[in-house]
């Protein structure tokens, strides 16, 4: 999947992800006590993401059941990327700089960084 999620389809696949083979009315429930949207706008939702390939809808009667198509690892990673790509131009290097000049890293975060830049020098390598 290329497409990188709206603020709106992020509150629905959260929803979809905790809940799989969701029907509408739990995942109305679900998105009024979370964001507070009506029935109409959650059915609306669904109903687009189902047309963009996001989300799959079974049953066509009464209870339709819902479920995502997107893993929310792989939306994870797109939105990452496009993040990367937009405010860094590509760099992670420019991303991890900012963020340390942000804020001060515990003891444990850095060395959870060396950890992760051990693993990358190990599978560029390997």
């Amino acid at each position: 999947m290329e497409t990188v999620l709206t603020r709106a389809e992020w509150s629905v696949m959260d929803c979809l992800w905790r809940h799989p083979d969701c029907t509408g009315r739990a995942a109305t429930d679900f998105l009024q006590n979370t964001v507070g949207w009506t029935k109409s706008t959650t059915l609306t939702m669904l109903r687009r993401m189902t047309e963009k390939g996001l989300v799959a809808c079974d049953g066509g009667g009464e209870v339709r059941v819902y479920r995502p198509l997107v893993t929310r690892e792989d939306a994870s990673m797109q939105e990452t990327d496009d993040f990367l790509n937009r405010v860094y131009n590509g760099s992670v290097g420019l991303l991890v700089n900012a963020m340390t000049e942000k804020q001060k890293l515990s003891r444990e975060e850095i060395d959870e960084l060396y950890a992760i830049l051990k693993k990358a020098e190990e599978a560029r390598h390997g």
